[in-house]
């Protein structure tokens, strides 16, 4: 029954140090925005987890703007509630792209950035999930870093009588948190322009936490267990 009780425990232990790493929330310090902006200066505000939404017309440009922290990796969200069927004359392509805060297009590492809506589908939905955003990087290399995301959706090919038709956009930012700034080894001065969005929770560079430190911390207590385990067993040996 000792030994049952023991490996239980360090069982127990290392699922919990594994489990350490903090998880992505959503801030909910501000409404959600019911407006997009029409271009970078007037990106609207979105911290992460809120749902924003935005009344436009086909063709407009829809911007928005979120913060972003060392060792998450964002993931973008946007659906598009199409005008009814009847009013459309064909098939539209619609795009979602996101800037860092320099305006540098940052590649989707998964996701359907592009999507083509045919003429009876009722809506469309884009996805860009970026690399894993980094707390430093050499000037020369376009990596994510911490600071401001843009997020800009608007229709990329649409027939002509179809541009100014009503739409209805939704949009919401979630991130996973892959790992802190120490497991980089680095971080950045600053955030690239990051005035009007709220600093994640984490902070900008992002927490102590990793996953090396939760393999580490773990592997280390899971092999002194072991070693109670053996030496207990060595010094009560089981009676016949």
């Amino acid at each position: 029954m000792y030994v049952k009780r023991l490996l239980a425990a360090t069982v127990a232990a290392g699922a919990v140090l594994l489990g350490l790493g903090p998880a992505a929330t959503a801030d909910e310090g501000r409404p959600a925005p019911s407006e997009a902006g029409t271009a970078f200066r007037t990106a609207v505000a979105v911290e992460q987890g809120q749902r924003a939404t935005a009344d436009a017309s086909t063709g407009d440009y829809l911007y928005w703007q979120f913060p972003a922290g060392a060792g998450q990796q964002p993931t973008v969200k946007a659906t598009v509630t199409l005008p009814e069927t009847a009013t459309r004359n064909g098939t539209a392509t619609w795009q979602l792209d996101v800037f860092d805060g320099l305006r540098r297009r940052q590649a989707c590492a998964s996701g359907a950035p592009t999507q083509r809506a045919a003429r009876d589908e009722a809506s469309v939905t884009l996805t860009c999930t970026l690399r894993t955003v980094r707390p430093w990087a050499e000037r020369w290399a376009n990596d994510p870093l911490p600071g401001a995301y843009y997020v800009r959706l608007t229709v990329a090919d649409a027939p002509d009588r179809d541009m100014g038709l009503p739409v209805h956009a939704e949009m919401q930012v979630t991130a996973e948190d892959a790992g802190g700034a120490r497991a980089e080894g680095g971080s950045l001065g600053a955030p690239l322009h990051a005035a009007a969005v709220t600093e994640p929770e984490d902070g900008w560079n992002g927490s102590w936490w990793s996953g090396r430190w939760g393999w580490t911390l773990g592997g280390a207590v899971l092999c002194a267990l072991a070693a109670i385990g053996g030496y207990t067993l060595t010094r009560h040996p089981r009676r016949r």
